[in-house]
């Protein structure tokens, strides 16, 4: 059985390989995410995404801001 800690290990390594793949920074999604009206510092960021518990709502945001329109998402 998967933990929690597992599936959000998971959402964790999902968002970072796409702002890697697109050679986007904390410091640039902040800006992009601004772009499309949503507020989020730097710092606010990279806290999130250590988690890796953050919303559905906000992964939507952030492929959107950086215009990923397709992800790969790998089932083990």
């Amino acid at each position: 059985m998967v933990t929690d800690a597992q599936w959000q290990a998971r959402a964790k390594g999902l968002l970072k390989s796409e702002l890697k793949r697109r050679g986007v920074t904390y410091r640039d999604l902040s800006e992009k995410l601004a772009a499309i009206g949503v507020s989020e510092s730097e710092a606010n960021i990279a806290n999130k995404i250590s988690r890796g518990g953050f919303s559905t709502v906000f992964l939507i945001q952030v492929l959107d801001a950086i215009g990923a329109k397709n992800i790969v998402v790998s089932v083990d």
